[in-house]
């Protein structure tokens, strides 16, 4: 099986020419943390408040499906697999940890699949479906993961994407199921997070050349956390006090994307010091950062909407 799996990579391989490692790795950024976590803002703030929990909570799952895999499997990257293999070196700064399955395959066939289900346009459903297939031959082609890790990553992303999608059509008329939801993926994600730092894992784990790939799981439990228990938070409170619109005209629809994400993006990066100086422990730093820059994106910025949505309203009626 192995070896099958590395000569097609290999074979892969033999393809690659200076503009396609260019092209694909610009397309296999569409699987990274910052494109889903604009995608997901925007769907959010300027679609529909339910598509957005769809799509988040679907990727946030995925994301914990993933790193349980990876860290219950622990199966090393192609290059360690085979030496004489060569990966595009570009690729190689970004693909650190264990290989099986494929996290930014995971990411992109999640945040498009979802989207591709939920939209009514023939031509929208064909464009987001090209990231759910170039998006895994990136990682190929890279040659930063073998066929097992990106197929079952595709597997295991389309299972969320059409399981989740009648759980959230029911949620959006009952909050009670709603709750349920992220209720359950909160607790399935603690459990996990209690995995990662306390199950006494084999010595290799340990050692210094492997012990990054843990401390990346525990990072990522931590994330997650802080994410879901945003969410929970944002729908709290949108749905009993604030109920902020997503409609607006298309320029301050790009206005209200623009500062919004500049908004999160610099909680994620200015938050992290101050926070740290005062919580003790980085991990738990990290999970009330991440919780923070939710209710920003999810509170405290959907606060202005009303505004955007009358702006727009005036110069159309002017």
């Amino acid at each position: 099986m192995l070896e099958l799996q590395m000569e097609i990579l290999k074979f892969i391989q033999s393809l690659r020419l200076p503009f396609l490692d260019t092209f694909f790795s610009l397309i296999t950024r569409l699987g990274e943390e910052i494109a889903f976590m604009a995608v997901g803002m925007i769907v959010f703030w300027c679609i529909d408040k339910f598509s957005g929990y769809y799509v988040l909570c679907g990727g946030f799952f995925g994301t914990l499906l993933n790193q349980f895999l990876k860290i219950t499997f622990r199966i090393p990257r192609p290059w360690v697999l085979d030496p004489n293999f060569q990966i595009v070196e570009s690729a190689r700064e970004a693909a650190s940890g264990y290989s099986f399955p494929s996290g930014h395959t995971q990411t992109s066939v999640s945040l498009f699949g979802s989207l591709a289900k939920i939209s009514k346009k023939p031509l929208f459903k064909i464009l987001l479906i090209a990231p759910c297939v170039l998006v895994p031959i990136s990682r190929m082609y890279l040659g930063v993961h073998t066929p097992l890790d990106v197929g079952v990553s595709v597997i295991t992303a389309l299972a969320i994407v059409f399981g989740f999608y009648p759980l959230f059509k029911k949620a959006q008329e009952s909050p009670k199921t709603m709750y349920i939801i992220l209720g359950v993926l909160s607790a399935v994600t603690a459990a996990y997070l209690a995995f990662v730092c306390f199950y006494k894992f084999p010595a290799e784990v340990y050692l210094a050349e492997n012990i990054e790939n843990l401390n990346s799981a525990q990072k990522n439990a931590f994330t997650l956390l802080g994410c879901l228990l945003g969410l929970i938070t944002v729908y709290f409170v949108d749905s009993k006090y604030l109920k902020f619109e997503t409609t607006a005209v298309w320029w301050a629809q790009i206005i209200k994307v623009v500062i919004g994400l500049g908004l999160v993006v610099a909680a994620k990066e200015l938050l992290r010091a101050p926070l740290e100086a005062i919580i003790p422990h980085t991990l738990v730093a990290r999970l009330v950062r991440y919780y923070i820059m939710v209710i920003i994106g999810g509170i405290l910025w959907p606060m202005s909407f009303k505004f955007f949505s009358k702006l727009g309203r005036k110069k159309e009626e002017n």
